[in-house]
């Protein structure tokens, strides 16, 4: 069996897999944010934490509840590695600088998960079990609640309210995250996925000195990385290490987990909308953009464009072979579409164009499927745009799903749009100006490459890297924080703020002049109006960096 036919059987059984699994999971995820009985246990968090789960918010105080929860989060992850050295399972590490801690600590609790370190020497135990991994949980948990927050905006009328934040943060976190991670962590540990707290054997290396592999809670780290749509590995060589993802079923299996909740997302939205179609028509548009780049990238890594990939026959640098070309470019297309961030391969080793595939998979602001919540938010958010675009070509005030998209509701959403482009080609531009561009490993095309990814990882909140440059310094971990900072939140309030807005309004009956949202022509429009703007906003950049190079 080739390469390429062993790449496209892996392809399509994800694919198999995740239609199957879209109807049941997507059911379980409504039922979890839409159901009105609370467990005991619910019942002792919201007594704990002094919350009345039958009070509603309006979308003011839901963004401030979101803000002030991940406030909290980010003191207290700051203070937990600055403190280290005085922790339990500390591993005799030193305290984290000032400017890394804040760096991570805000990455991680804006689900970004972007790492400057090396997890296995800087990081000890209990503040990976403790402090990141519980981020890993609750700040996936932050983006689902804002997106079922912005579909009870369309599903509800004559009302400001949106639900509660914290009955929200704590159902996801009990009834979703927790069970789906033990069971894809005991799948992991029975692929050869690490499971523990003490130190390894000591091996031999083929220079013949001694070096000590030291074991960790991998498996349970490893798949709410995954399926909290996280990049931040326990180890520096995150997924292509042995311990992390040791098989090509393992491989799988994280691609799976990576895309499963970003793909049911969308059924639940038709399900609180009342119109299974209108969810069947996102998820469509998820999978067009999806396939198309998981091909793209397939096809740009196994031509091997470049001199020495077509002299030796195969672009294998920076890949494990255990996974070879086919599932690596798979990997990276899942990861950099999502807001994962984990990798399999280095990226920057990519040929010219498959390198140039992952940024724009980021440029297209993670949609298809996107992260857990921030997907599904932001592709709504690409609806609203569409039917106003589609309003202003037949001179029609535009709707979706019965409400009217006016003025406010395309600032809103406008506003959303231009957030990460600001941030990503202002972080570039100035990191370029005030010479600390200087620390990329290359120059010329690739070098500006480099420095984009970063902003662009960081700005959409994905925290994979090209890895070619250096960001351990104070204004590198400054600069990238405030970008995940302002990427993450400012994007969330606006998407309430809409949210908020189209609660308000009074139903609106389709006529014979609405357009239709749930058919294949609304599903191309999507597309084109996401490719357009992506390609209005970035093109500039990309023909200076990837394309220049591959030309």
């Amino acid at each position: 069996m080739t390469m390429t036919t062993a790449g496209v059987l892996f392809i399509a059984s994800l694919v198999v897999a995740l239609v199957a699994v879209h109807k049941p999971f997507g059911d379980h995820l409504y039922r979890a944010v839409a159901g009105t009985r609370q467990s005991r246990v619910e019942r002792g968090v919201y007594r704990l934490i002094g919350v009345d789960p039958s009070a509603g918010q309006t979308w003011g105080v839901y963004a401030r509840a979101v803000l002030a929860f991940s406030a909290v989060s980010i003191l207290f992850l700051y203070a937990f590695q600055r403190l280290q050295n005085h922790l339990w399972l500390s591993l005799g590490f030193d305290p984290v600088v000032p400017h890394g801690a804040w760096n991570t600590a805000v990455s991680f609790v804006t689900n970004t998960n972007w790492q400057w370190y090396s997890g296995e020497a800087t990081m000890g135990h209990l503040v990976q079990m403790a402090g990141l991994a519980v981020q890993n949980f609750v700040s996936a948990a932050v983006g689902i609640a804002v997106a079922v927050a912005l579909v009870r905006g369309f599903a509800r009328s004559r009302t400001g309210e949106l639900g509660n934040f914290w009955v929200d943060l704590t159902r996801i976190t009990l009834r979703v995250l927790l069970p789906v991670s033990v069971l894809g962590a005991l799948a992991l540990m029975l692929g050869g996925v690490v499971q523990n707290l003490s130190a390894g054997t000591d091996v031999t290396t083929l220079t013949g000195g001694v070096q000590t592999i030291t074991g960790g809670p991998v498996a349970g780290q490893e798949v709410i990385k995954e399926l909290g749509t996280n990049g931040g590995g326990f180890y520096n060589a995150n997924s292509a290490h042995p311990f992390e993802n040791p098989t090509a079923w393992t491989n799988w299996l994280e691609i799976f987990l990576i895309l499963l909740i970003p793909f049911s997302l969308p059924r639940v939205f038709g399900r609180m909308v009342g119109q299974n179609r209108q969810g069947y028509a996102v998820a469509a548009v998820m999978a067009v953009l999806a396939v198309a780049s998981v091909a793209l990238t397939n096809v740009f890594e196994l031509a091997g464009h470049g001199t020495v990939p077509q002299a030796v026959g195969a672009a294998l640098e920076g890949k494990e072979v255990r996974f070879d070309v086919s599932n690596s470019a798979t990997f990276a297309a899942a990861t950099t579409l999502t807001s994962t961030g984990a990798v399999n391969s280095f990226h920057d080793s990519y040929t010219s164009l498959g390198g140039m595939m992952p940024l724009v998979n980021m440029m297209l602001g993670e949609v298809a499927p996107g992260g857990v919540g921030a997907g599904l938010y932001g592709l709504l958010i690409l609806a609203v745009i569409t039917v106003f675009v589609a309003g202003l070509m037949v001179g029609r005030t535009p709707e979706y799903v019965g409400k009217k998209i006016g003025s406010r509701e395309i600032k809103f959403a406008s506003l959303y749009f231009l957030v990460t482009p600001a941030l990503v080609l202002t972080g570039t531009a100035v990191a370029f100006a005030t010479g600390n561009a200087a620390t990329a490993l290359n120059t010329g095309p690739h070098g500006l490459s480099e420095v984009i990814y970063a902003f662009t990882s960081a700005s959409n909140n994905n925290g994979s890297a090209f890895a070619g440059i250096t960001v351990n310094t104070p204004w590198w971990n400054t600069a990238l924080g405030l970008c995940m900072l302002l990427g993450r939140f400012l994007p969330i309030i606006f998407v309430l703020a809409l949210a908020g807005s189209l609660a308000r309004q009074a139903p609106t009956p389709a006529s014979e002049g609405t357009l239709p949202t749930h058919r294949p022509l609304f599903v191309g429009m999507v597309v084109g109006v996401t490719v357009i703007l992506v390609a209005l906003t970035y093109l500039p950049a990309l023909a200076l960096g990837p394309l220049a190079e591959g030309l």
